[in-house]
């Protein structure tokens, strides 16, 4: 039976769910102008770090958004209109999926490089500090980021700094298709190596919203008692291919015996179970009105894109 105390979280992660799939139904159709990264399977991450986070608290995202950026609040219709590359968009129709922003709500925003908004979410963290504001900045990543240079860089700066930073590591085992056993140590723990750095860590079962809920709000509170960044890694898993709507379980890089037993540990499979009709049609009706605001919006122009870009 689903948890009370936790119906907000479960309806959040319905409504992230029921979006996602729906654009990997319409991906065929050929109007979203952007590759995508759908978090199906990964869902319980982003709404249980979010629902600690007010719209103060800054949130920086990787290539894989959706999920965190309406976790945090973001636009639906701003967001599927971005798909589009329509001007009514959340990037005004120049940005696309990988690139989504609502400083309105504190999301300040995602790229497509690996590893590219860490130090952003640092910088953010160091004018908190220096501001004296007593809000966090959060900022999610891959299990692939933490092989990149400028998270080193990152942690090591926020440690020293002791700035207002939650580094959330969401590991789903690969980076595109390499797993981690190909790419680090054998019995090598993320949180534990991240550990060494003088940061404080933890680890969680990802596809628990409660225990991740319960994580990040004990990460938190300690951030803003003056105990400095804090980094926690959950482990997850995505169902669909990198990049695309379709499954790849077929091409190799992992098996289909290990996407069926993740995806018996579905963290929404409690919520399926208990499912309230009128609550998914109204969530269902809330996802064709932002496809409907994003078929009937324009696109930008060359006016558009000379105000976001300008020469002079």
């Amino acid at each position: 039976m689903i948890n009370n105390k936790n119906k907000d979280l479960h309806h959040s992660m319905l409504r992230i769910r029921m979006t996602e799939e729906a654009i990997a139904d319409r991906y065929s159709e050929n109007k979203m102008r952007c590759p995508t990264h759908l978090s199906i399977g990964q869902e319980a991450i982003s709404v249980g770090v979010c629902c600690n986070l007010t719209k103060e608290d800054l949130v920086l995202s990787t290539h894989r958004a959706h999920a965190h950026y309406l976790a945090k609040g973001g636009n639906l219709k701003e967001m599927i209109a971005e798909l589009y590359g329509k001007r009514t968009g959340c990037s005004k129709g120049m940005g696309g999926s990988m690139h989504l922003i609502d400083t309105s709500v504190g999301f300040m925003g995602s790229t497509a490089i690996v590893g590219n908004t860490i130090p952003v979410a640092v910088g953010l963290g160091l004018s908190m500090k220096l501001n004296k504001q007593d809000n966090i900045s959060c900022v999610f990543f891959g299990d692939g980021a933490i092989e990149e240079g400028v998270f080193y860089e990152s942690i090591n700066f926020a440690v020293i700094s002791k700035l207002p930073v939650l580094f959330i590591c969401e590991n789903n085992l690969y980076s595109v298709y390499s797993g981690l056993e190909v790419r680090q140590p054998k019995e090598r723990k993320i949180h534990e190596m991240v550990r060494a750095m003088g940061i404080e860590t933890d680890y969680g079962y990802g596809n628990d919203v409660g225990e991740v809920k319960d994580k990040v709000s004990r990460a938190k509170e300690k951030i803003l008692n003056g105990k400095g960044p804090q980094f926690l890694e959950f482990n997850t898993y995505r169902w669909r291919e990198h990049c695309g709507p379709n499954y790849d379980n077929h091409i190799g890089y992992r098996s289909e015996d290990e996407f069926l037993k993740w995806k018996e540990k579905d963290p929404l499979k409690e919520i399926l179970a208990d499912l309230l009709t009128n609550e998914t049609q109204k969530i269902k009706e809330e996802i064709e009105e932002a496809f409907k605001f994003a078929e009937d919006s324009e696109f930008p122009d060359f006016d558009d894109f000379k105000a976001a870009f300008p020469l002079n």
